[in-house]
Parts: C-alpha cells; sequence; structure tokens
C-alpha cells in the first residue's frame, strides 16, 4: 500500500521537515507495526503543481490513499479539494493548527492517521466486543482504530515522536479475561498498577463503538479524564474531515460527497437503482430440513436481562468492572 503525503502547510511545515518525520513513521510502519499485524505500507511525499489546492495535475499523482497536511480547520475547503481530485480514494487529514490546540506534535497525529489508514482504510470495519459501561451487560461492535484507545501516549524514533497503537490481542478478550500473556498495546505502560486490557482505555484516550441496541454511534473515555475530553472536543473541529464521522453511516458518506461536489461546481452521474437481489436463509433452511418441517420464529428478540440479546442455548457473559464517561 502506498500512501501519498499531500502537504499543503502553507509553509507551517517543510518539505525538508516533512520528509524526515515520514522516515520514521516509514521505520515504525516497517518495523514495529508490521511484525505484529502483518500490514504494510509506504508514506511518500507529493508533489504540488499548484500554490492553492484547486486542481490536481499530473504532478500531483497519488497512491492507494492520500493523507492532506493542512494548516487551519478549513474543513469545507480540504474535503471539497479531496472529493474533487481523488474522490474515491481512502483519505485522512492533518490539521496543524488543531494538533497544536490539544498540545499533540502533528508527527504523533500523522503516525495516527496512517496507521488507522492502513488498517481500515474505508473506515467500515467493526468488532464485536463488550459495552465500555460495565453496567451495560452487553456487546457492542467498536470501530477498528489502531490509535484511540491509547492515543495520549507516544514514544520517539529517530528523535521523531510517533503514537502508540494498539496489538491484535486487544480485540479479542475482554475486560476480566484476556489471553494468557496478552500484549495489548505497543509501549504497555502502566496505569494504576495494570496495563492496557483488551477492549478498555488508557489516560488520555477514547473508543468509539456501534450499539446494536441503541442503532446509533457513541464515544466513551474513562470517567473524569480532562484529557480525553479536551482532545476529543479539539477534534471535533475537523468536523467531517473526522474518522468517526465516516465510520457512523453510509448516509453521512454520501452527503459528503454530495456536499463538496457542490461546491466544486460538479454533478453525479445519476445511477440506476439497484435491482433487489433475492435471498435466503440457508440456516434456517438446514434447520427446517432437519426438523422435517417450518419452524416458527419470533417476531422480536429475546431479551435477557440487562438488555442483552439472546438466543436458545446462548450464555449471558458474567460481570464487568470498570466504567466509563460517554462523550457524545
Amino acid at each position: 500500500m502506498l500512501i501519498s503525503i499531500v502537504n499543503h502547510s502553507n509553509g507551517q511545515v517543510a518539505d525538508d521537515e516533512l520528509q524526515t518525520v515520514i522516515r520514521a513513521i516509514n521505520r515504525q510502519i516497517q518495523e514495529d507495526f508490521v511484525p505484529y499485524w502483518g500490514m504494510s505500507a509506504t508514506l511518500r511525499l507529493e508533489g504540488r503543481s499548484v500554490t492553492e489546492p484547486e486542481t490536481v495535475e499530473l504532478a500531483d499523482l497519488r497512491g492507494d490513499a492520500v493523507i492532506y497536511l493542512w494548516d487551519e480547520a478549513d474543513v469545507d475547503g480540504a474535503l471539497g479539494y479531496h472529493y474533487q481530485n481523488n474522490r474515491g480514494i481512502p483519505f485522512g487529514f492533518v490539521f496543524t493548527q488543531i494538533a497544536k490546540e490539544i498540545g499533540e506534535e502533528w508527527s504523533v497525529t500523522l503516525s495516527h492517521e496512517a496507521l488507522e489508514l492502513i488498517a481500515d482504510p474505508e473506515t467500515n470495519l467493526l468488532v464485536m466486543g463488550p459495552h465500555p459501561d460495565s453496567a451495560e451487560k452487553r456487546d457492542v461492535f467498536h470501530w477498528f482504530e489502531m490509535c484511540d484507545a491509547v492515543q495520549a501516549e507516544a514514544y520517539e524514533i529517530d528523535g521523531i515522536p510517533v503514537s502508540n497503537f494498539l496489538l491484535p490481542l486487544y480485540f479479542t478478550g475482554t475486560r476480566e479475561e484476556d489471553e494468557v500473556g496478552a500484549r495489548n498495546d505497543f509501549l504497555g505502560r502502566v496505569h494504576d498498577g495494570q496495563t492496557l486490557r483488551s477492549f478498555s482505555i488508557n489516560p488520555g484516550g477514547y473508543i468509539g463503538f456501534f450499539d446494536p441496541q441503541l442503532a446509533e454511534h457513541d464515544t466513551y473515555s474513562i470517567q473524569g479524564d480532562r484529557m480525553a475530553r479536551r482532545r476529543f472536543e479539539g477534534k471535533l473541529k475537523a468536523k467531517e474531515a473526522r474518522r468517526a464521522v465516516r465510520y457512523r453511516s453510509e448516509v453521512v458518506r454520501e452527503n459528503l460527497q454530495h456536499r463538496a461536489e457542490r461546491a466544486g461546481g460538479r454533478r453525479r452521474r445519476a445511477m440506476p437503482a439497484p435491482r433487489p437481489m433475492p435471498v435466503a436463509s440457508l440456516t434456517r433452511q438446514t434447520v427446517e430440513a432437519a426438523l422435517g418441517g417450518r419452524i416458527k420464529t419470533a417476531k422480536e428478540p429475546v431479551l435477557a436481562k440487562g438488555g442483552r440479546i439472546r438466543t436458545k442455548g446462548s450464555v449471558a457473559r458474567g460481570g464487568r468492572r470498570g466504567g466509563g464517561t460517554r462523550l457524545r
């Protein structure tokens, strides 16, 4: 995977400085990230054919994905530029102004965006796991984000700060029952006497998830974590340029494209409505065949105590400790 880096920071970050950061992040990907995840990419700084980001020429050819380094949180202009010139290519934004406001080095933000773009370029992967609030005895679908839960932690490569990131076992256990000897994040720092647990959060971080019971996305941090709230509120200024917004629904993503195209004077070509595909449940057909006739199904799912959806023969998960604060 080749990730193009486009520098539209209006001189706040010089190309030679950016090249130094790119070299450090490429080392992070190959030496730290790939050995755990097996997913690789290379960042490459691209040229710019114009001073203002209005059009793309041959000199601005892109890779498989693109990350824009932008000086101000000009979300409309940034999204308009992307959708007019590189629509359909996975993307991310690093707003240097927002990074400064939340007290984060922009190199850490770039590292954060790069690792998450590698893991989930289309922002549509979810992992089932326990609800962050221990009072909710049910599962939700966590965003497949590599850095959010540990985003306040960084380390250096060749003197360049880069972001901490999660390891695969983070997405496999529970808060009480991790894999034996599990390491859930790269740095493995100790907080309150223990390292990061599966589907948990370190100070300054937060996690997003889809709640099927409420049919909505949500974001949680550790209760009373002012640093996490400050980071969350700062990143809200990025509006629709945030990965979190693109996770929320296909409708949101489609509206972003329409709005950006209207701003750029383009109109989408009308597409014919897709034909409905006839489908059937193989599970139901197999059970019916084994029973020798049709089976009855309930119109509504059966809710166990605590609101957890259960089916016949399922086992409810035990209680979980830990609490969280809803940020959204």
